[in-house]
């Protein structure tokens, strides 16, 4: 059996005097937040004084587990509550009201009631005597409490109340009983892709309670939204409450967050972490600042060839990666300067890929299609074979390059100011093709045949990303040489 000290060693070493402090202000806000603590004259609430953070890092905990603890603990490795075991002398008020309580201990929890203890005193996460009770199936002792005016709906840090904890551990009784008191009891927190068994779940998995959200004006269902991650700037994704019931939004969000955990490369946009055991499910990747390549050049309007070429090269650098990804090629679908991010180096990342779901996934020199009726025809950049409904290849990306490049040097999207609708159609059924607007001696004549080259309309002839890349090292390198831009690929910070 574990000691008490066993316990407090265990915890010190896996507990800061932060985590601690933090675990105990969230335990307190819930508590605030059901009515479990009462302000009184003097501003004051009761709280585990002996494992005040600011005194030590020590932590006891005993009996069984919240109902909702996302940390599923085998109970075999709870310590037995043994009759003839003491209070520890090292506990305050507080743990010893949630230790009687734990042991079944009428007459203990009287006395201590009787004392002056606060019914509704908490420890670190935000469970009280009524919790513990419950969880123990000690009825006795929850009638007590109840007499004592415990607060029936108070929720634990995981949002867990006594009538949770009573039905999930079978006490059939006791949960009538405080259901007949009017409990609530919460809707279970299981998500799609919630495990058994704490050891299956993934290593991406964060702490939702690490992650502060905030409402951005202009967000859309389905979007990437600002949102802070342990002090840090991140984009989260949040999957729509009503989607949980749809097993095609469920498979969307499994099939993003497959390809977004296996990718790493400084030109795709970095995933960080997931939350798939709490609902709402969430993608969180890193925050771009500076936002989008088509909101700056919206607002810069034509690059400069050496800024155009330096973003062509991020661009097919990423999307080289994407493709040649193993054992299985990722193909965009739906590359565009909206899915290309810019971070504060200068540099960009691509994003987006995976939104659109192929049918199956593709291997060197397969055709495949997109799955559903997800095929925006407003999508300026999107290939004809996509537009058509076609079975198409890698090369449907190298298609979008073509346009995103053209535009860079241009400054404006193909076929401006006709409607995104009327462009597409214009390029994709009648096989027309913007005309270059800028001057030919600003940019050299081979980076106007290789955007020819990306956008042709027969897929075979357009050139792969590896082949890109070369092509636009080439170009820069002649450019350098003959000292055709005074401005070639300075450093972002300079």
């Amino acid at each position: 059996m574990m000691t008490v000290s066993e316990s407090e060693e265990e915890e010190s070493t896996t507990s800061t005097p932060m985590e601690v402090a933090a675990q105990l202000k969230r335990g307190i806000s819930r508590q605030f937040s059901t009515g479990s603590l009462r302000i009184n004259s003097g501003k004051s609430f009761t709280r585990q004084s002996s494992l005040d953070p600011r005194r030590n890092a020590l932590r006891f905990s005993f009996g069984r587990q919240s109902s909702m603890d996302p940390v599923r603990r085998n109970p075999l490795d709870e310590p037995a509550l043994e009759d003839e075991l003491t209070v520890p002398e090292n506990l305050d008020s507080t743990m010893q009201l949630l230790f009687m309580a734990c042991r079944g201990d009428v007459q203990g929890v009287e006395d201590l009631l009787n004392e002056g203890v606060d019914v509704n005193s908490i420890d670190l996460d935000g469970r009280t005597a009524l919790h513990v009770a419950a969880c123990e199936g000690h009825i006795e002792v929850v009638k007590l409490l109840l007499s004592h005016k415990a607060n029936i709906d108070a929720r634990d840090r995981w949002g867990s109340t006594a009538a949770a904890d009573a039905k999930h551990y079978g006490y059939v009784e006791l949960y009538n009983i405080l259901r007949s008191r009017g409990a609530k009891v919460p809707k279970p927190r299981k998500t799609p892709m919630a495990v058994a068994n704490p050891k299956e779940v993934p290593e991406y998995e964060l702490n939702p309670l690490e992650l502060q959200i905030r409402k951005v004006d202009g967000i859309t269902k389905g979007t990437y939204q600002v949102a802070k991650w342990n002090g840090t700037k991140v984009s989260v994704k949040i999957l729509d409450k009503d989607s949980y019931s749809d097993p095609e939004s469920i498979n969307a969000f499994k099939h993003e967050l497959m390809l977004f955990e296996k990718v790493r490369h400084p030109n795709v946009v970095q995933f960080i972490g997931a939350v798939t055991q709490n609902i709402p499910m969430m993608i969180v990747s890193e925050y771009h600042p500076k936002g989008d390549l088509g909101s700056y050049i919206q607002k810069k309007g034509r690059l400069s060839p050496s800024k155009a070429l330096r973003f062509a090269l991020d661009i097919a650098r990423g999307m080289n990666y994407l493709h040649e990804c193993k054992p299985d090629p990722i193909i965009h679908c739906d590359l565009k300067p909206k899915n290309i991010l810019l971070d504060n180096g200068g540099q960009l990342k691509v994003a987006g890929f995976g939104l659109l779901r192929l049918s199956k996934v593709p291997t060197d020199g397969e055709k495949v299609k997109v799955s559903g009726d997800n095929i925006d025809l407003l999508n300026l950049y999107i290939a004809p074979e996509i537009y058509k409904d076609e079975a198409f290849d890698r090369s449907v990306d190298a298609y979008s390059f073509g346009l995103i490049l053209y535009e860079m040097i241009d400054g404006i999207q193909p076929f401006n100011p006709k409607s995104p609708e009327e462009a597409s159609r214009l390029m994709c059924l009648d096989g027309k093709r913007p005309p270059f607007k800028s001057k030919s001696r600003s940019y050299p004549p081979d980076l106007k045949e290789l955007i020819e080259e990306c956008w042709d309309e027969n897929p075979v002839a357009r050139p792969t990303f590896s082949g890109v890349i070369v092509r636009l090292e080439r170009i820069v390198a002649n450019c350098s040489k003959h000292g055709w831009w005074k401005d070639t690929f300075k450093l972002p910070w300079k």
